[in-house]
């Protein structure tokens, strides 16, 4: 699945307290290099854009110019997406400028995207980049892009800044599903080496922080694809001087608009008309309806990829807020069909989630935020990596052959697998990528969730989280269930929601009362569980004091049955020497499960050289697979899947499975 941004290079000036102070840190000292860049830092303001927003705000005026000019507050990256970008123009300052600006100001958060592979966004055409996807090409990009990117941030006099670098969006996603596009083939081995070259430069720079681009669910949240993109990330970083060390983390929803939450789809297993949610024609069998879901379970693969636990998630927030009164406010249960009861519910309200460009019915999402779901959570940040209400690119006519048919208001796309969707391009405009683009601005404004309208008692700017809350206790307990409640937060701004963790996962989100049943469960197991709150700012508290809880034993409130499992094998590639392979394993009990296992042995010399969604050994030609932290819970009736990468000669028959689980 493909889709994307542009934009335009920017530059900044100014500096202001936005992301709060969600755990203590020392100031940044040359030299240091901080676990989270974002927690405490005074953020650089882009004075291009913050132009564009106050001339748009004093242009609208009323209540809309107000939430307008709110924007204007919050840090947006600085992109670097040509050559030229790094001298500047008539209209954009060098990045040496910005750089300069920053220091004199006081800010020491400095965000910039690195973005001119050869050969760049293989896929799209809007933001098809300067420079061929060429030999010469690749030396290009190393001496005349990233050289003089790489000599600028080294210098001694920016050291005390935290300059985090988002490093080519859209580029290793693409060497991992799109490689039957002949332009994505061609241009995957420039994009692999070309990253690995950018993380040796910037990261000998102690005060710079390498962020990869993973895509975001939609794209890559697929077990088939999932693993293997986390098996790219380590193979490219591996490559460098520094090896894994080289990455601080990964970024998703880069220019894209897929929800962080889908507060009332929680649970793509849910059975509905006897069908998963996953199956629905909007999710196709991907089970990671939102960002938080993805990130989290990506950033799992990762370090069973090679990759440390402490390796950071970031995800871009400027465009995915989807509120407005199309969103949704409570759950709508009545629907007997998957489409049907995801159409009710999901607030990503695109017809199909492969749409990307000037996405018409978006709005702005959570603010720049630091350790949104706590300091324990992989997400270690909400940045804003695309500028809200710069276009995402124009369309091909009779008059004009640049651009992208996906940014055709009256277009249309396919997924794959024989669906026709509109390209959902907001109606009645074809505007280059990059420039303003006013009409999706005030469009992104009136649907902003949390909303950027005017409140009371310290507004949208308010940077103070909820206070934590407390109380927590369990109020009751079946074999299959725990009930949960707790005492009210306080905030200045109102309290928006409660996250409610099991065993530091989140497993629901609160909007109405503070309490909760946790269903689904396993007899006699303990299970931990913590909340936060969450204002309309998008402010997150600390976590509550944790409570125990431990189920009934089976036959206490209904929670008896049986555990079983079936495994099922697929060959999903086989290119002669080597292959891919799927395994899917259902819930063949009357009760879920808690953990499960899968063994088998080849009938041949065939030996796994990596797995994804499961851990695994092999012992001559007996492989055993078991699950991972977050997947060892089946439903009824639900099921899960790994897959894995192996090698061979001769034959290559499928073996026998053998299904555990407990």
């Amino acid at each position: 699945m493909r889709r994307l941004r542009v934009a335009a290079a920017a530059a900044a000036l100014g500096a202001t307290w936005l992301v709060p102070v969600a755990a203590a840190q020392s100031a940044h000292a040359a030299g240091t290099h901080l676990a989270n860049p974002f927690v405490g830092a005074t953020p650089y303001l882009n004075p291009d854009y913050v132009s564009e927003v106050n001339a748009q705000a004093s242009a609208d005026g009323g209540t809309l110019g107000t939430a307008e000019a709110k924007v204007s507050g919050y840090q947006t990256a600085i992109w670097m997406d040509r050559i030229g970008a790094i001298a500047g123009d008539s209209t954009h300052r060098s990045l040496q400028a910005q750089l300069d600006n920053a220091v004199a100001t006081g800010a020491n958060l400095f965000e910039v995207v690195i973005y001119d592979l050869p050969g760049r966004d293989c896929a799209a055409l809007a933001s098809n980049g300067e420079i061929p996807a060429t030999a010469a090409g690749l030396t290009e990009y190393e001496t005349q892009y990233v050289d003089p990117i790489a000599s600028i941030l080294g210098n001694s006099k920016y050291s005390n800044l935290r300059i985090a670098a988002v490093i080519e969006p859209d580029s290793l996603p693409n060497a991992v599903t799109n490689q039957n596009k002949p332009a994505c083939a061609t241009a995957a081995p420039y994009y692999e080496t070309g990253v690995a070259y950018t993380l040796n430069k910037l990261h000998a720079i102690p005060n710079v922080y390498d962020y990869l681009d993973i895509g975001h669910s939609g794209w890559l949240g697929w077990s088939s694809n999932m693993g293997p993109a986390a098996q790219e990330f380590a193979k490219v970083a591996k490559a460098t001087t520094a090896g894994l060390a080289s990455v601080d983390g990964f970024v998703s929803d880069t220019a894209n608009t897929t929800p962080l939450d889908e507060p009332f789809l929680p649970n793509s297993t849910l059975q509905v008309g006897g069908n998963p949610l996953d199956s629905a024609k909007f999710y196709q069998y991907n089970p990671y309806f939102d960002e938080h879901s993805y990130d989290e379970a990506m950033h799992a693969s990762l370090v069973s990829a090679g990759f440390p636990s402490t390796v950071g998630m970031i995800v871009d927030t400027s465009r995915n807020g989807w509120g407005g009164s199309a969103r949704p406010t409570a759950l709508n249960s009545t629907p007997t069909t998957v489409d049907a009861y995801v159409a009710a519910n999901k607030v990503d309200q695109r017809p199909f989630r492969g749409d990307w460009c000037n996405v018409n019915g978006a709005g702005i999402g959570a603010r720049p935020t630091a350790q949104p779901y706590g300091g324990s959570d992989p997400i270690i940040a909400f940045i804003w990596v695309k500028p809200p209400g710069e276009s995402d690119g124009d369309y091909p006519t009779a008059t004009h052959a640049h651009g992208d048919p996906h940014c055709d208001p009256n277009g249309t796309q396919t997924d794959g697998n024989g669906g026709t969707y509109p390209t959902d391009a907001i109606p009645g405009y074809d505007i280059p990528a990059g420039q303003w683009f006013a009409a999706q601005f005030q469009q992104l404004v009136g649907n902003a969730y949390p909303s950027l309208g005017a409140s009371s008692g310290g507004g949208d700017n308010d940077t103070t989280p909820p206070s934590v809350p407390t109380g927590l206790t369990v109020t009751g307990t079946t074999a299959s269930s725990v009930s949960l409640s707790w005492t009210a937060s306080t905030d200045d701004v109102g309290v928006a929601a409660y996250s409610v963790y099991r065993g530091g996962a989140k497993v629901a989100t609160v909007t109405s009362g503070t309490s909760y049943t946790d269903t689904g469960l396993t007899a006699s197991t303990a299970y931990t569980y913590t909340v936060t709150a969450q204002d309309a700012p998008g402010n997150v508290s600390a976590a509550s004091a944790a409570v125990t809880a431990t189920t009934a034993a089976s036959g206490g409130g209904g929670g008896g049955g049986s555990v079983g499992c079936t495994a099922t094998y697929s060959i999903s590639s086989d290119w002669g020497s080597g292959f891919n392979a799927n395994v899917t394993v259902a819930n063949t009990g009357t009760k879920a499960t808690t953990a499960w296992k899968v063994v088998w042995s080849f009938a041949g010399n065939q030996t796994v050289s990596n797995m994804w969604n499961a851990t695994y050994t092999q012992s001559g030609t007996t492989v055993t697979a078991v699950n991972m932290g977050y997947n060892g819970t089946i439903a009824v009736g639900s099921n899960t899947s790994f897959g894995f990468g192996a090698s061979y000669s001769g034959s290559n028959a499928a073996p026998t499975l053998t299904c555990t689980a407990s």
